[in-house]
């Protein structure tokens, strides 16, 4: 199975006919290790910051190493998110426009049991030959057999049903690959992450994007500010979800075309 490249090596189309057969592929090389080094810094302080709110709110079993909603005014996230990663691929996945539904990560060590490591997929309807949801993985660290690299199905994102544990473990590849490489994978995949054996972290970013019309998993426009909203490029708009708002007063609603909070090309 080939499906492992250096980022922008191939063409969105058949990145497209990859995606189509197998449901997932790799790109190597994707992220500058100084970025990936930056990411890696800014985790540990993210993660106590949610760990403290899980434990707060008697969440806190099976939740181990998971970080939720990392968008934030000053940290990496916007940066990443403009540098605009696997956008025509994208694009040709979704036939237009697009938004992040969630923007985590996953830090997956010997004493964590975290719940990626059950076989799942990321959208809970299975949606067919529609194309609503693609995820993506950003591998902060190496992803190798001993530390957990995650098991991947293939063709599975054209199967309903869940398959059973012998079959996707005697059957699933595993993404191995470098740290900085992006797995783009069909929301539709069974996958999940693996044990990590070693004494090291495996850490990833976990990312997820739909068509505009796709409800988010956190409202980062009204988070993040809409004044500050209007302090960022179209793109960051675009993929923030500052296009596709929903009105909560008639004010709101009742505007000029240009100043809609959800715009017309947004499916």
């Amino acid at each position: 199975m080939k499906n492992k490249f250096n980022y922008s090596e191939i063409s969105a189309e058949k990145a497209m006919d990859i995606l189509n057969q197998f449901g997932w592929l790799t790109y190597e090389n994707a992220l500058e290790p100084e970025f990936v080094n930056q990411i890696n810094d800014s985790l540990d302080d993210a993660y106590e910051k949610r760990r403290v709110i899980q434990k707060k709110n008697g969440i806190s079993q099976n939740m181990e190493g998971t970080l939720h909603h990392l968008i934030e005014p000053d940290n990496f996230a916007l940066k990443f998110l403009e540098r605009m990663y696997c956008d025509q691929e994208m694009q040709a996945f979704f036939g237009g426009n697009y938004i992040v539904n969630a923007f985590g990560g996953v830090m997956n060590s010997k004493n964590n049991r975290p719940y990626v490591q059950n076989i799942h997929r990321d959208v809970r309807s299975f949606m067919g030959d529609e194309k609503f949801m693609v995820q993506m993985m950003v591998l902060l660290d190496d992803f190798t057999l001993e530390n957990g690299a995650t098991y991947m199905l293939s063709g599975s994102h054209l199967i309903a049903a869940k398959p059973n544990d012998n079959y996707f473990y005697e059957k699933a590849d595993r993404a191995i690959a470098k740290k900085g490489s992006i797995v783009l994978f069909d929301s539709n995949l069974w996958h999940a992450a693996g044990k990590n054996n070693t004494d090291g972290n495996r850490r990833v970013l976990t990312i997820s994007f739909t068509k505009p019309q796709f409800k988010q998993q956190f409202d980062y426009p009204r988070s993040l500010g809409y004044e500050f909203g209007e302090s960022l490029n179209d793109d960051l708009r675009q993929i923030l979800g500052y296009k596709s708002r929903i009105p909560a007063t008639l004010d709101e609603y009742y505007q000029p075309l240009n100043k809609r909070m959800y715009q017309p090309d947004q499916g």
